[in-house]
């Protein structure tokens, strides 16, 4: 647990001064800790104030990172300023690292809540969030400080780094695990993000489970078995009610976290070319939420798309939806009749493109097309779209005549692609998959190019690169990991999910 707050503190004894306290250490003089007692202000917490706590700053980050990152790497969006992810010239983004660890110290102390209480179902609600963190985290740069990271040994503020393959194999068995706890005894609070429902606390580690099974299907060799196995249980994700995301408020500091921004920092960010093409052929009414129309006219709208990379390539694309910005003087999203954007974590439309993609693999005894088309229904239900100027009556005219309709294979990651919009990094990650399923290149995708004028040899970058602050503050393990990657430390390591 000790690393958990070490990230972006760029001074070491402010460094080790913030672990001592997030950790607890016992003083041993007595006398010290009578005379720092506050009388006014409570020493335990209780699991209330806590898991909000977790979810808030941990859904945040990767809301955030979701508009800095994720959807750019994807082509989802484009950079107009600032393009080093989408022209692959990728530095450290230690932003990531440092909210995601940070995060798991509201997670680690759930946990030890739970424990002292004997409440079971707060425990599986601790360890799917910290699965779910610690997913999203070697999903990002390959090995990660794991075991050491979280298991609260204190005085421990330089962690080893396990293995990728080895973190996969715990937080499956541990979703499992969190699977049987949430039918325990006990019960959950403090929920802002399933309404303290252990129910669907198990649906969401269920469906977890498919997600990383996807992902690791190469290197897992029961991933299929294990994959139909949680799907039989039919405890999984399956409806939009059951979208696992936090909601924003429309005041501040609860803001969708681009409701803030400068319009410059806003700006920065618009819909890409390539994501444009695509959906530009169907007359795809997502485009209407995804962008801004850039005659301001929701009845008869007209878009353009930013192209992704450096140089030359053209920056000029249609701004981000309504929801997700306030423009003076443009329509707004209370005008549209649309929700407050949330903190997407997963949502049910990746659920049916998981069960899609895993009836054309063969791997459960479905049809592939209705599992395909409710994915595509259900992104579009969730964004609260209007059919009437794309053309369409409704969601089954579009489907029939929009070109839409399932074909092959890889339509299945084309419409998962789009329908993963700010959806953390998560859209990164499949495209990483489809990339290295289609033998390391784009030919497989067709959908994508590498970026216009991208640094990086046309490569798609496998990883993030480790911050540059755990070269000084954990020297010797940081040392070890980058020596058993090939390559080092490089965006173009081949990670074990790549391998």
């Amino acid at each position: 647990m000790s690393q958990l707050i070490q990230k972006g503190i760029h001074m070491k004894l402010r460094y080790i001064i913030t672990l001592l306290l997030i950790i607890g250490v016992s003083f041993s003089c007595d006398e010290f800790e009578d005379m720092n007692e506050n009388p006014n202000e409570p020493t335990d917490v209780d699991a209330s104030t806590v898991l909000p706590s977790a979810i808030r700053q941990s859904v945040t980050t990767l809301t955030t990172e979701s508009f800095l990152l994720g959807n750019n790497a994807a082509q989802l969006t484009a950079k107009t300023l600032r393009t080093e992810i989408d022209s692959y010239n990728w530095n450290a983004f230690p932003s990531v690292w440092q909210g995601l660890y940070e995060s798991l110290t509201d997670v680690r102390t759930l946990e030890e809540i739970a424990l002292e209480e004997e409440n079971e179902a707060l425990e599986g609600v601790a360890v799917i969030l910290r699965s779910w963190i610690m997913s999203t985290l070697t999903n990002t740069y390959g090995n990660v400080p794991y075991t050491e990271a979280i298991d609260g040994s204190e005085g421990d503020y330089t962690p080893a780094y396990d293995d990728q393959s080895a973190i996969y194999a715990d937080i499956l068995d541990e979703l499992e695990r969190a699977d049987g706890l949430l039918t325990g005894s006990g019960s959950i609070s403090g929920d802002i993000m399933l309404n303290n429902d252990p129910t669907l606390w198990r649906k969401f580690g269920n469906s977890l489970r498919l997600r990383l099974l996807m992902y690791a299907h190469n290197q897992i060799d029961d991933a299929e078995s294990r994959f139909a196995n949680i799907v039989e249980s039919g405890l999984i994700l399956s409806s939009n009610e059951e979208t696992v995301a936090m909601p924003f408020l429309n005041s501040f500091p609860n803001q969708f976290p681009t409701i803030p921004l400068k319009k410059g920092d806003f700006d920065a960010v618009a819909l890409s070319q390539t994501s444009l093409n695509v959906m530009s052929a169907y007359n795809d009414p997502r485009l209407a939420r995804y962008a801004r129309p850039d005659n301001n006219d929701y009845n008869n709208p007209t878009f353009s798309g930013a192209t992704n990379g450096a140089g030359s390539c053209s920056k000029g694309g249609s701004a981000l939806g309504a929801p997700y910005f306030n423009v003076e003087g443009d329509v707004t999203a209370d005008e549209l009749g649309l929700n407050i954007p949330e903190g997407l974590v997963m949502t049910y439309s990746e659920v049916e493109f998981l069960l899609a993609e895993a009836a054309a693999k063969g791997w459960i005894a479905d049809a592939v097309e209705p599992h395909y088309e409710a994915g595509i229904e259900a992104s579009m239900e969730y964004y609260q779209v209007d059919y009437a100027p794309f053309g369409y009556t409704d969601f089954a005219d579009y489907y029939a005549n929009s070109g839409v309709a399932y074909n092959e294979a890889t339509d299945i990651w084309e419409q998962k692609w789009l329908a993963l919009f700010f959806n953390g990094l998560e859209p990164y990650f499949e495209v990483r998959r489809w990339y290295f399923e289609s033998g390391m290149s784009f030919d497989g995708i067709p959908f994508m190019d590498p970026a216009c004028n991208n640094l990086n040899n046309n490569l798609l970058p496998t990883r993030f690169l480790y911050p540059g602050e755990e070269q000084s503050l954990n020297q010797l393990n940081y040392q070890e990991a980058i020596e058993r990657m090939d390559g080092g430390n490089s965006i173009n390591a081949p990670i074990w999910l790549v391998q």
